[in-house]
């Protein structure tokens, strides 16, 4: 599979380099579904990510929830993600979502992932952000603290450097109606979306790779289902280029090839 374009930048006279990051969800690692899908290995997914980030030459690998399926895995998983992780020897910043919420007995707390130093976990490891300085990079979200319903864009971060890349892992619609509570829907809205003011809005929570809204707002899809990851190249005239670049991956049987 080609990568597809969404988006393009033209920048014949870049003062200074691009920047590139990677951005997936969804990975699911766990020792059951998605570790069946990889006879048993339940970090393939986590592999193949960080495996097209260092293809793509990324800067950064962004990874927009549901990282984990849960957080009653057993300490082999936890231990191989964690020397993944390390071994990509790239900043990731994970973004607790609502399967792996920031929740005292998180899998980020204690144990092998907590001592990898270019893993950056939001709301555990950083409160909401975490500065790139040296580029002028700074990425953003709202953790789920907890299994409940929440408005991840409930407020915003003001803007304080040159690039400013916000993540949030919920369900899209134009215009949420938030009147029902029937169950926890994490909405994220057109407005909410503008608001940010960000280059590039990266979420999670669908399977399938979209673009949503009106400004620069995308799923990437989960790796099996998606068979792709988002490759964002911020450009040094501005502009933000948005590829779909292909892993190496066995794919959910009930997968379909977007374009």
């Amino acid at each position: 599979m080609r990568a597809v374009l969404l988006s393009s930048c033209a920048m014949p006279f870049a003062p200074s380099r691009d920047i590139v990051l990677v951005h997936s969800s969804d990975l699911h690692m766990d020792h059951d579904y998605t570790a069946r899908l990889h006879g048993g290995d339940g970090t393939a997914g986590l592999s193949s990510v960080l495996a097209a980030a260092r293809a793509a030459a990324a800067d950064v690998v962004v990874l927009a929830g549901d990282t984990f399926d849960c957080h009653r895995l057993p300490t082999d998983l936890l231990e191989r993600a964690a020397a993944i992780i390390s071994a990509a020897a790239l900043p990731v910043v994970l973004l607790p979502g609502n399967h792996d919420p920031a929740v005292p007995d998180a899998v980020y707390h204690g144990g092998a992932l907590s001592a990898v130093d270019n893993l950056h976990v939001l709301g555990v490891t950083h409160d909401e952000a975490v500065l790139f300085a040296d580029i002028g990079l700074e990425i953003w979200g709202r953790a789920h603290r907890d299994y409940g319903d929440m408005i991840p864009f409930e407020w915003l971060r003001p803007r304080s450097t040159r690039w400013q890349i916000a993540m949030a892992h919920g369900h899209y619609v134009p215009l949420p109606d938030r009147t029902s509570r029937l169950r926890p829907s994490w909405l994220i809205g057109d407005n909410e979306l503008a608001a940010t003011g960000a280059d590039y809005i990266a979420l999670g929570h669908w399977n399938r790779p979209a673009k949503v809204g009106t400004v620069a707002a995308y799923y990437s899809g989960s790796p099996e289902y998606a068979g792709t990851v988002n490759v964002v190249q911020l450009c040094a005239d501005g502009k933000v280029a948005v590829t779909r670049a292909p892993l190496e991956i066995a794919r959910e049987p009930s997968a379909v090839d977007y374009t």
